[in-house]
């Protein structure tokens, strides 16, 4: 029988490398952080008291399970959002509409140029750049190409190398993607 000294001694050493391989894998700090808690707590309650040799086993099985719960999760989550419902509202469904610029028109000017309008304008910024970092790379690519610098899908596919359909592809999956992760973090665009 593990004592506790020996569980917690386990669990530090641990750490460190579980929360990296739980960041590769979903590309979240903060869900890779929460996996790793949630795989620690479940070893400690369940398996607390097996021999302390069984705990790197049992510890990575757990882990690798609490990650793919969460990419099962996350799957879902982005199955049944969409774009359209997290950029405009469903009388602005068309194409033309680019989601960017709903920053840049901020219809109460008042309100854009208190202390607080500009924190949380710069909030929101810092929040899509690191989303936008956490992209694959090809998705990343064809979304900066397409909407940040604004090349049509026939120049974008000619700069990435590829046919019209993956750029198309790649957007929709990164605007996707981006849409879950900010309206997960509360942000209404």
């Amino acid at each position: 029988m593990a004592f506790r000294a020996e569980l917690s001694a386990f669990l530090q050493s641990v750490e460190k490398r579980a929360f990296k391989q739980a960041v590769y894998t979903l590309r979240n700090d903060d869900a890779a952080l929460d996996a790793v808690q949630d795989a620690m707590l479940k070893l400690s309650v369940s398996y607390g008291d097996r021999p302390a040799e069984e705990f790197p086993m049992l510890f990575q099985r757990i882990l690798q399970n609490v990650v793919y719960d969460a990419l099962r999760r996350q799957k879902v989550r982005n199955t049944w959002t969409t774009l359209l419902s997290s950029f405009v509202g469903d009388d602005e469904q068309d194409s033309d509409n680019d989601p960017l610029d709903t920053l840049a028109a901020d219809s109460d000017a008042a309100y854009a140029s208190t202390p607080h309008g500009h924190y949380e304008r710069a909030r929101t910024l810092a929040a899509i750049e690191r989303e936008i970092e956490r992209l694959p790379n090809r998705q990343r690519e064809a979304f900066l190409m397409r909407y940040w610098e604004e090349m049509d899908i026939a120049e974008t596919a000619a700069a990435m190398g590829c046919s019209e359909g993956s750029v198309k592809t790649h957007c929709s999956r990164a605007t996707q993607t981006l849409a879950a992760a900010l309206k997960a973090k509360g942000i209404v665009l």
